[in-house]
């Protein structure tokens, strides 16, 4: 008799095996969009009439060298020097050039580029304009806007790049956004996550005084909340600043577990990186008129979104064109589009009994 294994029936036999919970359904696009939308916010934010003074130069790019080591601070220094020289122009350009970003991440004809260009930008302006976040010196946080904004926009367009199409299901396409965001969304994610709880515990950064110097900027409402949370926690310092550093490894570290251990860590990392921004970014000073970019909050909560939505191993395999056939007392992966085809042939085939 012809052993089952070798023959395939006329009809795919669901796999009978316990459904893994879905991800959230996000693909590459859905990232690409969310960075436009920020981009053309960033946009926005740089014709504010602030940005067109020398201020914009000597009060918010200048002050990012302060604590940071020459190789880091000569670089900041040299951009608010070319700024100041030609405030109008330059930020003329800086303006133009992040509406442009934003308008190219929108249309799905040009996202790839846009992405390219956006993270040789921000990269750029991470050096230049944030002097490295902050990170050289030691003493920024998670909380306040480490390890700044725009090295997040770069991790969230790599994250969202699309992948190089293959096969009969992708032709005529080069590449897809259709899929799931990069698998590199949970270490990423861990590693963000991780260092900011080690920057954390460093000497002279503890959670408390950062929320109290934050009410000095923050909007009015924000500032009042700042206060009097860093007053009711003067006395417990150390110990708020110890546990939000655990509360941030798990959070970062979690997202590298099975589920539900994943979704719990990231969901957890969305409130984090929400009470952050109301907390220790003042809102990203939106209405401050001097705000460049929302800060650190959002970011985290698109990167979280990328963590969620990306495949992990035992997820159904729906979203990558295969469906399950059964072959013998097992089940293969076969493109969708090859079904049909291989029906065919069965249903065309001589048909032969085994002698009994």
């Amino acid at each position: 008799m012809t052993p089952a294994a070798c023959m395939l029936p006329d009809t795919a036999a669901p796999a009978h095996h316990p459904a893994p919970e879905a991800a959230m359904t996000v693909t590459r696009r859905h990232i690409q969009i969310a960075l436009g939308v920020l981009w053309l916010l960033d946009g926005a934010l740089q014709l504010q009439s602030y940005m067109f003074t020398s201020g914009f130069a000597h009060q918010i790019i200048d002050p990012a060298a302060a604590g940071q080591p020459v190789g880091v601070a000569a670089p900041v220094h040299w951009a608010a020097h070319l700024i100041a020289a030609a405030p109008v122009l330059t930020n003329t350009v800086f303006a133009l050039g992040q509406l442009a970003l934003g308008a190219g991440l929108l249309w799905a004809r040009t996202a790839r580029w846009a992405l390219a260009a956006s993270i040789a930008w921000a990269l750029s302006v991470w050096l230049l304009g944030e002097g490295l976040g902050g990170l050289a010196g030691g003493h920024t946080l998670l909380l306040t806007g480490a390890p700044g904004a725009v090295l997040l926009y770069a991790m969230a367009a790599v994250l969202a790049w699309p992948q190089p199409a293959s096969g009969a299901v992708d032709a005529g396409h080069r590449w897809r956004a259709d899929t799931p965001p990069s698998a590199w969304a949970a270490p990423v994610w861990a590693l963000l996550w991780s260092a900011g709880a080690i920057l954390q515990v460093l000497p002279g950064n503890g959670a408390v005084p950062a929320i109290a110097s934050s009410a000095d900027s923050a909007p009015q409402p924000l500032a009042t909340l700042d206060r009097a949370l860093a007053s009711a926690l003067a006395t417990h310092s150390a110990v708020t600043t110890v546990a939000l550093a655990l509360v941030m490894a798990a959070v970062g570290l979690g997202v590298l577990a099975a589920r539900p251990w994943r979704r719990i860590a990231a969901y957890t990392g969305v409130v984090l990186a929400l009470l952050f921004w109301l907390l220790g970014q003042g809102a990203g000073l939106l209405t401050s008129g001097r705000s460049t970019d929302p800060n650190t909050g959002p970011l985290l909560v698109l990167l979280a979104v990328a963590v969620l939505g990306s495949r992990t191993p035992g997820l159904p395999l729906r979203s990558s064109g295969m469906t399950g056939l059964r072959l013998g007392g097992s089940t293969a992966s076969v493109p969708r589009g090859d079904l049909s085809s291989t029906r065919r042939k069965q249903a065309s085939a001589p048909s032969t009994k085994d002698p009994q």
